[in-house]
């Protein structure tokens, strides 16, 4: 099912594509100087596009746009008049130019191993048909300007538009996310409208305001009204980058217990990745999954306090008592690092019965327990430890465990395991 949701767009995509080139190719190109500035546009877009993300495991690759080129392609989608004069390029021209441009902006990355993934273009190409299809018919036949006049309706026409081609844009992405992760369909559009709200309306309305601006004042405004979402690029990335070396700060702060001696390699990393899964299962929303990597990832910081090492780093079989001490004085040393307190409240509750815990820490205390159980810490798995493992979470369900976490984790574990997991990369 999965499957066919993905090679469904690729394959209406596909067929856009060649529909399109086919048609320009036969007729010839409509208004060249008009398509020809437009594609420039999306092609330098594309060129601008930094293959750049925090490596959360909740961000696809197609989290990462290109803002110029989307919105120039939505700009000609959405082209009635060029300096007062009517525009006659059809829905197939604009496809043709898209995909043309987009592919030419795109080769250099290809060369250098940081091309965009194929449903990227796939989504671009369904995306400004949907647009151009919904504009273009309307516009060419008079019925667009009989019906809502040139005013400020228009205006208003285009907005709702282009929230509609939001809409879609989501709807695909989430699908494809969903059929390359295998997570819930539910959070992951959720998280695309969330999305949308940022770069994406600065898009949307950079498309509405070129369109516009080339309908009265021609394709000299292009370049105009182009510098603010640059410069909106430009602060995307910035931040971008912070936020990618923060998480990779706490990452190599939660190997100190690593290096101590005090765990072993890769167990905090583990734990983080199979917490990230099991909340996606859950359907915490991006922010609420970051606090979960957080806190998962520095979950065991607190037995750097401790003078006699837990054997094997191994905290689930501890009495009830030390755990919390332990999860306490990692709180502490949490608030210290300048992590949000929303982490620290993780850490400092993970070992406290679930019913008085926030759900990120009924997911950590679970994942936790079962890496322990499995002898993962150690390196040794028994046989039939995930099984076993899974059974004795389940007996601990009336204080320890919440129910439903426990069987979420066994969701996960039953489709594929540690395989499925998106692993989480070392500082």
């Amino acid at each position: 099912m999965r499957g066919a949701a993905v090679w469904g767009v690729r394959g209406a995509a596909g067929l856009l594509t060649v529909a399109g080139l086919g048609h320009t190719l036969w007729n010839g190109i409509v208004e060249p100087g008009t398509a020809l500035v437009f594609g420039t546009l999306i092609t330098l877009g594309e060129l601008a596009r930094r293959d750049q993300g925090t490596g959360h495991p909740a961000e696809g690759a197609d989290r990462r746009p290109a803002p110029l080129g989307s919105a120039g392609a939505l700009a000609y989608a959405l082209l009635g008049q060029n300096a007062g004069q009517p525009t006659h390029h059809g829905v197939l021209q604009i496809v043709a130019v898209v995909v043309a441009a987009a592919l030419a902006g795109i080769v250099p990355h290809i060369a250098r191993g940081r091309g965009p993934a194929v449903d990227h273009v796939a989504r671009r190409v369904l995306t400004v048909t949907f647009a151009a299809v919904c504009f273009q018919p309307l516009y060419n036949s008079g019925r667009l300007e009989d019906r809502i006049g040139q005013g400020p309706y228009v205006v208003l026409f285009l907005l709702c538009l282009l929230g509609l081609t939001a809409l879609c844009d989501a709807v695909l992405a989430a699908a494809l996310a969903g059929a390359r992760t295998g997570w819930p369909y539910g959070p992951l559009l959720r998280d695309e409208l969330r999305a949308q709200l940022g770069i994406g309306s600065a898009i949307c309305a950079t498309g509405v305001v070129m369109a516009l601006g080339a309908a009265v004042a021609g394709l000299w405004a292009l370049p105009v009204f182009c510098v603010p979402l640059l410069l909106t690029q430009m602060s995307f990335h910035r931040i971008t980058a912070i936020r990618t070396t923060y998480r990779q700060t706490i990452t190599s702060l939660a190997r100190a217990t690593e290096i101590a001696g005090y765990t072993p390699a890769g167990h905090s990393r583990r734990v983080a990745a199979l917490s990230c899964a099991v909340g996606r299962e859950l359907g915490l929303s991006e922010r609420e999954l970051t606090v979960l990597e957080y806190a998962a990832l520095m979950h065991d910081i607190g037995q750097l306090s401790l003078v006699d090492p837990v054997p094997a780093g191994a905290t689930a079989e501890l009495p009830a008592a030390e755990a919390r001490r332990i999860a306490e004085l990692g709180g502490e040393v949490a608030r210290q690092t300048g992590v949000p307190a929303e982490v620290a409240v993780v850490v400092e509750r993970q070992a406290d019965p679930y019913r008085e815990q926030p759900v990120a820490a009924r997911i950590v205390r679970a994942v936790n327990a079962y890496e322990d159980l499995t002898g993962q810490a150690g390196g040794s798995r028994h046989p039939g430890g995930s099984l076993a493992a899974l059974e004795r979470l389940r007996l601990g369900t009336g204080h320890d465990y919440q129910p439903e976490v426990v069987e979420c984790l066994a969701r996960v574990l039953a489709r594929g395991g540690r395989d499925r997991v998106v692993p989480v990369p070392p500082g």
